[in-house]
C-alpha cells in the first residue's frame, strides 16, 4: 500500500485532519459518526483504519485506492508522483520532442506513471526525442485540457497523443470532432486478435481515428440493509423499475462514466428510460467520494452506480452486495487519439499505451478491462457488456444527444422533487 498520506495504524483522526476530504469516503462507507465533528474526534481517535477496515470486512488496499483518490483530486498540485508536465531529453535537437497529454483513471494513475516514466527513459535515450507530458487523475476533469484547447483553430497547434475516457472531450464536433473529421487522428492500434473479453463486440473504430485500450464498467453496488423487501435489481431494466424510485446514487460528478451511462439508456430505453434513471436518484456521488449530500446520514441509496473498481473493497459477509448487470455494464471507452502526420515519431509511445504491461496495470490494478489480446481481464464468462456500437456512435450528434439526455434527466428530478 502506498504510504505516502497515511498508513493503516493511524487513526481516522489523524488521517481526516490531515486530509478533510477524506470524511465524505468514510461517512459513505458505514462510518457516519466521521461527519459529525465530535463524534469523529470520540469515535475516530480510538480506532485505527486497519481496524475499522476489518470491522466493516473490507480490503484495505483496495480502500486506500480510494481514500487516496479523494486527497489527490482534493489537492492536485501537491502530486509529486510525474503529475505534471516534464520536460527531459537535454540532448534531443531543439524543437525534437512529441507532448503527450490526458487523463488517467484514479486507481491506476500511479503505477501507469511510473511505467511510462520507465519507458519514457528509454525511449528518449534510444530516439533521442523529448517527451513532454502531462497525464492528470481523471477526478480533475476535462477543464484543463479545454484550456489547452481553447486557442487552436487546427491541428498545428495541439499536442500529439491525447488519453481520456469517455464521450465528452473527443466527440464534440466543437472541439475534437472538426479535426477527426478532417483527418486529423489515426488509430494505429493494430492488435491480430480480439481481447476474449470483447468478442463480437466491435471495439475497433471502423473509421479509423479513435484507439480504445480499455473500457470502465459500470455496475451496481447494492444496500441489502436499505433495499427493505425490494428484489436485488440485477438488470437496468430493474434500476429503471417504479420500486426503485428515489433510491439510486449516481455518478453525476464522473462526467465520462455519467454520461456513458445517459447515452446507453437513451438508446436503449429512449427518452422514457432517461426519465426513470432521473426518478431514480436519491443522491449523486463522484465514485472517489461516494455520497456526500447530507441525507445520508438519514437515508442511503439502496443501489449505486459505480466503476467496477469500487466494488473491490466489498468482501464476503458485507451488507454490500456487488452487481454485475446480467443486461451487459455500461461501458465508458478509454479512448487513445494519435496525429495522424506525427506517427512516425509516436508509434513506439502509441505501443506502449496499448501493451500488454499498461493493459494488466488497467485490468488488474485498477479492474479497467483491456483491449489488449494478450491480457487475461480475468472477467467471468457471463459478465457482459452494454456498448453503444461504432454505427450508433456515427449515426447521432454525442455531445448534442448528451446535452439532450441531461435535460431530460434534470426535469425529471424537478418532477420528483416538485421544483
Amino acid at each position: 500500500m502506498n504510504e505516502k498520506y497515511f498508513t493503516l495504524e493511524q487513526t481516522l483522526f489523524e488521517i481526516t485532519e490531515n486530509h478533510p476530504a477524506t470524511i465524505a469516503v468514510f461517512s459513505a462507507n458505514g462510518f457516519p459518526q466521521m461527519e459529525d465533528e465530535e463524534k469523529r474526534k470520540s469515535f475516530g481517535k480510538n480506532i485505527t483504519l486497519k481496524t475499522a477496515l476489518s470491522f466493516q470486512n473490507r480490503d484495505p488496499e483496495a480502500f486506500s485506492k480510494i481514500l487516496i483518490s479523494s486527497i489527490e483530486k482534493d489537492m492536485p498540485g501537491s502530486d509529486v508522483t510525474l503529475g505534471g508536465e516534464l520536460k527531459r531529453g537535454a540532448g534531443a535537437p531543439e524543437g525534437d520532442k512529441v507532448k503527450v497529454i490526458g487523463l488517467l483513471p484514479c486507481p491506476v494513475r500511479i503505477p501507469l506513471l511510473e511505467a511510462f516514466g520507465t519507458f519514457m527513459e528509454a525511449f528518449e535515450k534510444t530516439h533521442n526525442i523529448e517527451i513532454e507530458y502531462e497525464l492528470k487523475a481523471a477526478a480533475m476533469g476535462l477543464d484543463w485540457v479545454e484550456k489547452n484547447l481553447a486557442e487552436v483553430n487546427d491541428q498545428s497547434g495541439i499536442p500529439d497523443l491525447f488519453i481520456s475516457a469517455g464521450f465528452d472531450l473527443f466527440f464534440d464536433e466543437k472541439r475534437f470532432g472538426k479535426l477527426k473529421t478532417a483527418g486529423v487522428f489515426s488509430d494505429e492500434v493494430n492488435f491480430k486478435t480480439e481481447n476474449i473479453s470483447f468478442k463480437e463486440y466491435n471495439l475497433k473504430d471502423p473509421r479509423g481515428h479513435y484507439s480504445m485500450i480499455g473500457v470502465v464498467p459500470a455496475v451496481f453496488l447494492v444496500n441489502t440493509n436499505e433495499l427493505g423487501d425490494r428484489a436485488v435489481p440485477v438488470s437496468w431494466t430493474d434500476i429503471l423499475k417504479p420500486e426503485y424510485e428515489n433510491s439510486v446514487s449516481l455518478p453525476v460528478g464522473d462526467f465520462d462514466l455519467f454520461n456513458a451511462i445517459l447515452l446507453n439508456i437513451h438508446k436503449n430505453f429512449g427518452k422514457e428510460g432517461v426519465e426513470k434513471l432521473g426518478r431514480s436518484l436519491l443522491d449523486s456521488l463522484h465514485p472517489a467520494e461516494m455520497v456526500k449530500s447530507e441525507k445520508k446520514s438519514k437515508r442511503r441509496p439502496a443501489i449505486t452506480i459505480m466503476p467496477y473498481f469500487f466494488t473491490k473493497t466489498i468482501k464476503e459477509g458485507s451488507v454490500m452486495k456487488a452487481v454485475w448487470p446480467s443486461d451487459g455494464a455500461i461501458l465508458s471507452p478509454i479512448f487513445m487519439l494519435s496525429k495522424t502526420d506525427r506517427i512516425n515519431k509516436l508509434k513506439d509511445v502509441i505501443n506502449f499505451f496499448a501493451s500488454k504491461e499498461v493493459g494488466e496495470i488497467l485490468s488488474h490494478s485498477g479492474l479497467f478491462p483491456s483491449t489488449n489480446p494478450g491480457v487475461d481481464n480475468r472477467l467471468k464468462e457471463e459478465n457482459s457488456f452494454m456498448w453503444l456500437g461504432w454505427d450508433y456512435i456515427y449515426s447521432i450528434n454525442i455531445a448534442e444527444t448528451i446535452k439532450e439526455c441531461e435535460k431530460i434527466f434534470d426535469n425529471s428530478i424537478r418532477e420528483v422533487i416538485g421544483a
